[in-house]
C-alpha cells in the first residue's frame, strides 16, 4: 500500500487542455458571410448556366457551332398529324370541348349578340361588291370578329374574368393530361381527365404570370401609342413609321422572349416541377433553336386564329339567314354559344399541338452545340 501510494505521489499530475474559446462574430461578420455565400451561390449558378448554354450575350456564335438539330415534319404535315391525332380520339376531345363551352355558357362568360352587329354590317357591303371591296371588308370582318371576343371580356364582371380564365386553364390542363396517358400507351377516361388534371394548377398560374410580365413591353407599347394618337404624334408619315418600327421590334423581341415560357405551360405539368424549374427546363430546351421553335408556335396560333374566324363569319351568315327564313328564333343567341364552343375547341386544339410539338422536341436531345 505505502509502495502505491509513493509511486502515485511520483506520478507528475497532468495539466487540463485549455480549448480555444470561439469569440462571437460582430454583426457585421454575419452580413459579410451572408454576401460571400451568395456570392459563392450565385458564381455555382452562373457555372452552371453556363455549361448548359454555351452562347454569350453580345458575342457572334459561329454557325458552326450552333446547329442544333430538330428533327420534325413539315409545318403543314405537322399540322395534319396533330388533326389526326386529334380525329382519332374525336369522341373524347369533342366531349372535352362541349363541357368547358357549358361551363363557359353557364357562367356568363360570353359574347353577347350585338356584338356582332358591325360584322354583319360588313359582311352585307362585302356581298354587294366582292371583287371591289369585298375582300377588304371580309378581312376587316375578320379582325372585327377576332376583337369580339376580347370586346366582351371586357364587360364581363371580375368573378366572370376568374371563371373564364380558370376554365380556360383547366381545358390546357385536361387536354395535357389526357395527351401524356396517350403518348404512354394507355386509354385513359375522360372523367380521370377532368378530375386529376387540375394538380399543376397554382404551378401553371406561376407560369402563366411570367408569361404577363414578360408581356408588358407589348403592353407599354399600346399605351404609348394610345398617348401619341391623342398627342397627334404619330399622325404624320415619319413619326407613323418611327413609332410601327419601334412597336414591330419590341413585338418580335417579345415573341422571342416568350417562346420558352409557352413551352414552359407544358413542363410545368410534369409531377415535381415547380414555375421557375419549368422555365429553366424549357429554356434549356429551346436553347440553339429558339427561332425554328418561335416559328412553329406561331403557325399554330395563326391556324387557331383563321379557322376561329372562318367558322364564326360562317356562323354569322348562317345566323341572319336562318333569322330571316324563321323570324321567330330571332331572340336565339346562336352567335355567342357558337364562339363559346370555338373558343373551347381553339385551347383544346392548340393545346394539342403545343404538346405533340414539345414531344418531338424532347425525343430530339440533342445538346447545344
Amino acid at each position: 500500500m505505502a509502495a502505491n501510494a509513493k509511486k502515485t505521489r511520483g506520478i507528475a499530475k497532468k495539466k487540463p487542455i485549455k480549448q480555444a474559446v470561439t469569440p462571437p462574430l460582430l454583426w457585421y461578420q454575419y452580413i459579410g458571410n451572408w454576401f460571400v455565400s451568395v456570392g459563392q451561390w450565385a458564381a455555382r449558378k452562373n457555372r452552371a448556366f453556363l455549361v448548359r448554354r454555351p452562347h454569350r450575350s453580345f458575342r457572334l456564335t459561329r454557325r458552326r457551332d450552333s446547329n442544333r438539330s430538330l428533327n420534325i415534319e413539315g409545318y403543314v404535315a405537322f399540322t395534319f398529324y396533330v388533326n389526326r391525332t386529334f380525329r382519332q380520339h374525336w369522341q373524347m376531345f369533342g366531349l372535352l370541348v362541349f363541357i368547358y363551352a357549358l361551363i363557359m355558357a353557364l357562367l356568363g362568360a360570353i359574347t353577347t349578340q350585338n356584338t356582332y352587329s358591325s360584322i354583319d354590317a360588313l359582311l352585307r357591303g362585302a356581298a354587294g361588291d366582292f371583287f371591289g371591296k369585298g375582300i377588304g371588308q371580309i378581312g376587316e370582318a375578320g379582325l372585327v370578329a377576332l376583337s369580339a371576343f376580347a370586346s366582351s371580356s371586357g364587360n364581363l364582371q371580375p368573378d366572370q374574368h376568374v371563371y373564364l380564365v380558370l376554365s380556360l386553364i383547366l381545358a390546357w390542363l385536361s387536354t395535357v393530361w389526357l395527351l401524356r396517358e396517350i403518348v404512354l400507351g394507355r386509354k385513359p377516361k375522360l372523367r380521370d381527365g377532368l378530375y386529376n388534371s387540375g394538380a399543376p394548377l397554382l404551378s401553371t398560374l406561376g407560369v402563366i404570370l411570367v408569361l404577363v410580365v414578360q408581356l408588358l413591353p407589348i403592353g407599354l407599347i399600346v399605351l404609348a401609342y394610345a398617348a401619341l394618337s391623342a398627342a397627334g404624334v404619330i399622325s404624320n408619315g415619319f413619326g407613323s413609321m418611327l413609332f410601327w418600327l419601334i412597336a414591330a421590334t419590341v413585338t418580335a423581341l417579345v415573341l422571342y422572349w416568350i417562346t420558352s415560357t409557352i413551352i414552359a405551360l407544358i413542363v410545368v405539368t410534369l409531377p415535381g416541377v415547380y414555375p421557375l424549374r419549368a422555365v429553366k427546363l424549357s429554356g434549356d430546351l429551346v436553347v440553339g433553336r429558339r427561332l425554328r421553335v418561335m416559328y412553329r408556335l406561331l403557325w399554330g396560333a395563326a391556324a387557331v386564329i383563321a379557322t376561329w374566324i372562318g367558322v364564326l363569319i360562317i356562323t354569322i351568315l348562317v345566323d341572319n339567314w336562318l333569322k330571316m327564313l324563321i323570324p321567330g328564333i330571332a331572340w336565339l343567341p346562336i352567335v355567342p354559344y357558337v364562339g363559346a364552343l370555338v373558343t373551347a375547341y381553339a385551347v383544346v386544339w392548340y393545346a394539342t399541338y403545343t404538346y405533340l410539338f414539345y414531344r418531338k422536341v424532347v425525343d430530339d436531345d440533342a445538346k447545344p452545340a
